[in-house]
């Protein structure tokens, strides 16, 4: 059967490929969003695994951060929001823990995702030859199509 309702997933971090991505995906689920085929998109942050709140009692030092992460987690999602509410896309926010590759694909995968949108970081020349870029890595791995937004 034809689905024509999307699951798309946009890594967001604050950075503003990350917010050109987040507007992106927001309007390609509303161009594809019609009446009953409703396409959803994950806004999803990924933060290293020692915050992830379970652990947090073994790193003391990250108790004091949680404040300031709950101020920053709004601003990261506020342009993604607003792009959403403005075009009236249901968006579904998602905080992971651990390595941020690793992370975004399981997560494609466990949610059936067609599409990941990512931005492009621009890192340096030289990490990018050394390690990859994570949105290069990502579009290698994935199962399902990739956006990389410059």
């Amino acid at each position: 059967m034809l689905n024509l309702s999307k699951k798309i997933l946009v890594a967001i971090d604050g950075s503003p490929p990350s917010d050109k991505a987040a507007e992106e995906a927001v309007r390609l689920a509303a161009s594809t969003s019609d009446g009953y085929f409703r396409s959803k998109v994950f806004a999803v942050i990924v933060r290293a695994a020692k915050e992830d709140p379970a652990l947090r009692d073994l790193y003391p030092e990250h108790r004091q951060q949680l404040e300031s992460w709950a101020q920053r987690e709004e601003r990261i999602f506020y342009v993604v929001d607003k792009v959403a509410r403005d075009l009236g896309v249901n968006v579904q926010r998602e905080i992971l823990y651990g390595e941020v590759e690793e992370q975004l694909l399981q997560f494609a995968e466990r949610e059936n995702c067609e599409l990941i949108v990512i931005g492009s970081s621009g890192k340096g020349r030289l990490r990018r030859v050394l390690q990859g870029s994570i949105s290069m890595q990502v579009a290698m791995k994935a199962r399902c199509s990739v956006y990389l937004v410059r």
